[in-house]
């Protein structure tokens, strides 16, 4: 599916990008904007769904905690000691939880970013490929989240800034 590239090139590009996620640790952390009262939560979620009810579009999310390099060697060695000893830690530097099925949902904002890493973007299987940080329009993303029969955008983590409950930012997480 993916283009064959150095075995080295694309494991470092993908450990470079993941430390580039500010927030991926960091799962439904709050912070007051100076001065405004303005609430900003960091979360990390899988979208189910989203659905447009009189031009405002939702989002329904599963959060997720998110772990990478050391910290999700800790957490992989926690939660699944005997897999943990025999691989010498996670298999592809990150580990997810999801201990809970519960769905929280958000309006979009109609302005939101929303950055890509993979996507269908022809329709055709062949053409799929990363490109890292895409920045695509939100109308973009919402059409391509509802295809799925190349890739489903719906098994991929995304990383989610949420000003006063609304989501301003999508950023889609690549997955080896």
């Amino acid at each position: 599916m993916f283009k064959k590239k150095s075995a080295y090139v694309l494991p470092v590009v993908v450990l470079l990008f993941l430390s580039l996620i500010t927030s991926a640790s960091t799962v439904g952390t709050l912070a007051r904007a100076e001065g405004r009262g303005d609430t900003v939560q960091h979360a990390t979620v899988y979208i189910h769904s989203l659905h447009s009810n009189q031009g405002v579009l939702s989002a329904s999310t599963d959060e997720i905690e998110w772990y990478q390099g050391a910290e999700a060697d800790k957490i992989f060695a926690q939660r699944e000691p005997e897999a943990a000893a025999e691989l010498g830690g996670t298999p592809d530097g990150y580990y997810i939880v999801n201990d809970s099925q519960t769905l929280t949902t958000y309006r979009v904002a109609p302005d939101a970013t929303v950055t890509m890493q993979i996507y269908d973007r022809t329709g055709k299987l062949e053409d799929i490929d990363i490109h890292w940080n895409e920045k695509i329009s939100l109308e973009e993303f919402t059409h391509q989240f509802a295809k799925n029969n190349n890739l489903d955008l719906s098994q991929f983590p995304y990383h989610l800034t949420i000003k006063d409950g609304v989501i301003t930012s999508i950023v889609q997480q690549y997955i080896p």
